[in-house]
């Protein structure tokens, strides 16, 4: 499957195929993302519970699993916008993050536009991704695909056994480590730009 063809992850269901949100439980959600999302940028996000969340929120234990099994998942959810705004770019917007640029050109842009993404959210990322839980979510998917394409245009044999090794990079633990260590966005930027072109020529 081509990135081109994979569906935006999150998009909203088409009318009429899911049920109207009540306006209670809409709220309950707005609480419970701006609780959460106010606890993952004054902390660690791999230390808030939810019970952290529910109490910032005000309210109850119930109510917020029947919405959300986990603290991973309220992170994706408050990812997932950002996250669907970098997938509509690589889909339809100009090259060389979209069509029409060289594979190399394209993987370096990606990587470009991912290290934006760490900068402002990286505790989100962290809090949605850590460990094995990265490989599950839909966004890596997604970035999965698109990888994959990038290296099957460039005609890079067995392209499968290079997907995960280049999105290593951009998991949240090493960015942060690489910033902790000193390391500016920038030169991050110019190292996985290397990478890109010497993969992908």
């Amino acid at each position: 499957m081509k990135s081109a063809d994979l569906p935006l992850l999150g998009q909203p269901p088409a009318p009429g195929t899911a049920p109207a949100e009540r306006a209670d439980a809409a709220r309950n959600r707005a609480k419970i993302l701006d609780a959460a999302a106010g606890l993952f940028a004054t902390r660690d996000p791999r230390t808030v519970t939810m019970d952290d969340i529910a109490k910032a929120a005000g309210v109850g234990r119930g109510t917020l699993y029947r919405r959300y099994p986990d603290v991973g998942s309220i992170a994706v959810a408050l990812l997932d916008e950002h996250e669907r705004a970098l997938q509509e770019q690589l889909l339809r917007g100009e090259p060389p993050l979209g069509p029409g640029a060289p594979p190399a050109q394209r993987l370096a842009a990606f990587y470009a536009a991912m290290i934006d993404l760490l900068d402002t959210h990286a505790n989100l990322v962290l809090g949605a991704e850590t460990g094995g839980a990265r490989f599950a979510t839909g966004a890596y998917r997604f970035w999965v695909v698109h990888v994959r394409t990038l290296l099957t245009e460039a005609g890079v044999p067995e392209p499968d056994s290079l997907v995960d090794p280049l999105l290593a990079p951009l998991a949240a633990e090493v960015y942060r480590q690489q910033r902790e260590r000193g390391l500016t966005s920038e030169e991050i930027k110019t190292a996985l730009g290397r990478l890109a072109y010497g993969v992908l020529g």
